[in-house]
């Protein structure tokens, strides 16, 4: 089922979806196994799988060279996709990037997911590469979000990056990331705005934010989104906190600021971060629930004990 079609028949009612990353290279699946069979009670319409491009690692060898190898510390997104789908019969976006991928790779992929059962993606640029990736003159590249947002489109209408006679259509559901407090390469919200709408045009058919800790960003966001002519549904990105370190890192990594009330309340009390950060999430959802949005959706990476806390409560 489509993520589209999720949100369709949610009839008014709120939702709880999840994001889930694959385990470092080398690590079993059994961690993400679990983590979902513990998610499977609350019934999530879908979980997404993240993806990771690969990058360049730099190891010392026994005769103090040093060599320089290209991995993905995290592989196997599709692969997790397609084990939670068919073992759990749950939905799941599969995200797609831009970086360090060719439209040719993408097509594959693309093509995979679908022999897989699985029609949902996010359609992302990606974080920057770490290293310079050689592309071989007659491969193409999707540089922005937008471009793999038309791709997907193309194959949707059967029409493939070679010309095949009597190609299938693609079945396949598109999702884009928002940004309540701006994407940080943007000089200003309008002109943000104004590439989401029309990654809208180009086909995206939901927007899921990026995390926040103040509703008011959400809000705001929604609001000037449909000014701008944005009418698909944006589903809000939560992530709790739980850490003081967090107050650093969730800022340097996603672009985004803490409210000071929340900030003086973990710097006060900073042997109780984890129930300072429960208790600002169940304050959030409960706000985002009672004005109806159509889902929630949980960046819980590999936690899932504090979510579920949260969610409980609507259940």
């Amino acid at each position: 089922m489509k993520v589209i079609e999720h949100l369709e028949e949610s009839k008014g009612k709120t939702t709880f979806s999840f994001e889930i990353v694959p385990p470092p290279r080398g690590k079993s699946v059994k961690s993400v196994v679990d983590i979902v069979e513990k998610l499977v009670p609350y019934n999530p319409p879908w979980i997404d799988v993240t993806a990771h491009s690969a990058g360049a690692f730099y190891n010392e060898k026994k005769d103090g060279s040093v060599e320089r190898r290209i991995y993905k510390k995290r592989p196997g997104t599709i692969g997790i996709c397609g084990i939670i789908q068919n073992r759990f019969k749950i939905d799941t976006v599969t995200h797609l990037l831009c970086n360090g991928f060719t439209k040719e790779e993408t097509e594959d992929a693309l093509i995979e997911l679908q022999y897989l059962g699985i029609h949902n993606i996010l359609a992302l640029r990606g974080d920057g590469l770490n290293y310079s990736k050689k592309i071989d003159r007659s491969r193409r590249v999707n540089q922005y979000a937008i471009d793999l947002v038309e791709q997907v489109e193309e194959m949707k209408q059967g029409r493939f990056l070679d010309e095949l006679s009597g190609a299938d259509p693609l079945e396949m559901c598109v999702g884009v990331a928002g940004y309540p407090e701006k994407h940080f390469e943007a000089p200003n919200m309008k002109y943000d705005l104004g590439w989401l709408k029309k990654k809208v045009d180009a086909g995206a058919e939901y927007v899921t934010t990026q995390m926040f800790y103040d509703n008011k960003h959400y809000w705001s966001y929604v609001e000037q989104c449909r000014a701008e002519g944005i009418d698909v549904p944006i589903i809000p990105g939560i992530k709790i906190l739980k850490s003081v370190r967090q107050l650093q890192s969730i800022p340097k990594h996603f672009y985004i600021n803490f409210p000071d009330e929340l900030v003086d309340e973990v710097m006060q009390n900073q042997d109780h971060v984890k129930e300072i950060g429960l208790r600002w999430a169940k304050k959030q959802v409960e706000d985002l629930v009672n004005n109806g949005v159509p889902c929630v959706h949980f960046y819980i990476m590999n936690d899932t004990s504090s979510v579920i806390d949260v969610i409980k409560q609507f259940k």
